[in-house]
């Protein structure tokens, strides 16, 4: 509740990847039903020295334009990094990954007189051994709804932080997600995405190990009125066949995979500690493209690794075209303090850069030539509260006229009408979703 005659201003900026985008918003509903009236809580990202960087810098700048607030301090690189973040004169109290989802934490800091020394709760998250279900509905413009189904990773690629910010794996219970998939439904989400950090891994510490192929058919077959399941980023070398069967057979299964790539070369996929080779993934995309034409691929890419030398990047730079990727989320190298790739032999920062932007160029055309292959198709979306449909292959169609709203939520049928390179997709409603609203 907000203190009354008080306007509130409440805020969550959360940086970084989607997994901390959606636990914002869940963040900005806990901090909504505190007494707060001026505070705002920065989910930082710790992903590299970079992020760490921007994230530090933000917080800077919000002091500066809200001098009275609150300012509390989350997410990744805050539980790598608690004291040097409570040292920043900015902050009011950093708070761990482990504690950020809780309604009470939010009640207790915003409840504490302010011009004390910066509260610091922050856990040792290895320490961490389960996870609950996170539902986050539709948040902003996005009208499908996530939920978080795992976190942490017992991976160690060579890059990445991340299992220092967010802990070993761990798995909600397949009950458990069934139960929260359920009230989504139930409260008008007809596409859910499930999230987490290293979602493939999903059941390794339960008990007789399920595959994430088994919690898909559990929520699918549970819960029917989801007409469409997303997964958020997944891991190209766990995918078990159950979940392929999924993949490339269920229509209620979103015809769009996102891989965790980072290279196309395999000196430098052994030197990041990935566990697949760059023939995997081209013949993972074949696979599913011979039992789903109509799938579409995103990935991610790191420019620039320690070591990588022109032809290596050529490798990379053939992997769009070889497997066929369609979207292409594209990292510069930046080493994370600690990590192994921050101790190998580093490329020129202008060098990495201008990979990166080569790599970007290539991954805009191959995007380019996709959505333009969707001209004149009539294609299953959920329409969004901004305007536009999601179609299940990712693609996002900005609608021409006005979208009814007993519409906003649910998966119809969208014509997609035209394509302006540089402008994306536009289409309308097609007729008989119209109809269906009268």
């Amino acid at each position: 509740m907000s203190l009354q005659g008080k306007p509130q201003r409440l805020d969550v900026v959360s940086m970084g990847c989607r997994l901390n985008l959606a636990e914002g918003e869940a963040m900005r509903r806990a901090l909504a039903d505190t007494d707060a009236d001026d505070a705002v809580i920065v989910n930082t990202c710790g992903v590299t020295n970079e992020a760490a960087r921007q994230s530090r810098q933000t917080i800077r700048r919000l002091r500066r334009e809200r001098p009275d607030a609150r300012l509390f301090v989350t997410g990744c690189a805050a539980q790598i990094d608690p004291d040097g973040f409570a040292a920043m004169p900015e902050v009011d109290a950093v708070v761990g990954n482990a504690s950020k989802l809780s309604p009470q934490t939010w009640a207790r800091l915003t409840g504490e007189p302010r011009g004390r020394e910066p509260a610091l709760l922050v856990d040792d998250i290895m320490s961490v051994r389960t996870t609950a279900p996170q539902l986050m509905p539709g948040y902003g413009d996005r009208s499908r709804a996530f939920l978080q189904v795992q976190n942490g990773c017992d991976h160690r690629c060579t890059f990445c932080a991340i299992p220092y910010g967010r802990g070993n794996a761990r798995s909600a219970p397949v009950t458990d997600v069934i139960a929260q998939a359920r009230a989504l439904a139930e409260a008008g989400h007809e596409e859910l995405v499930l999230t987490g950090v290293d979602i493939t891994s999903w059941g390794t510490d339960l008990a007789d190990g399920p595959a994430l192929g088994a919690l898909v058919s559990a929520v699918l077959d549970a819960v029917p009125a989801v007409k469409r399941l997303r997964l958020s980023s997944i891991d190209g070398a766990e995918i078990d066949d159950a979940l392929f069967d999924r993949l490339a057979g269920d229509d209620r299964v979103a015809p769009h995979v996102h891989l965790s790539v980072q290279a196309g070369d395999d000196m430098i996929l052994k030197r990041m500690k990935r566990r697949h080779a760059r023939r995997d993934i081209i013949d993972l995309c074949a696979r599913l493209r011979a039992r789903r034409p109509e799938i579409a691929v995103g990935a991610d890419i790191i420019a620039g690794f320690p070591t990588e030398t022109e032809e290596m990047f050529a490798n990379s730079l053939a992997l769009i075209d070889e497997a066929g990727i369609n979207y292409l989320h594209v990292f510069p190298f930046s080493p994370r303090k600690g990590t192994p790739a921050a101790r190998m032999p580093q490329l020129d920062r202008a060098l990495v850069k201008a990979r990166a932007r080569r790599l970007r160029d290539a991954g805009a055309e191959a995007t380019a030539r996709f959505l333009s292959s969707l001209a004149g198709a009539c294609v299953d979306g959920v329409l969004e509260t901004g305007g536009t449909a999601r179609l299940g292959n990712f693609a996002a169609v900005a609608l021409d006229g006005p979208t009814p709203e007993g519409l906003v939520g649910r998966l119809v049928c969208v014509e997609v009408q035209t394509y302006g390179k540089g402008r994306g997709l536009r289409g309308r409603i097609a007729a008989p979703a119209l109809a269906a609203t009268g």
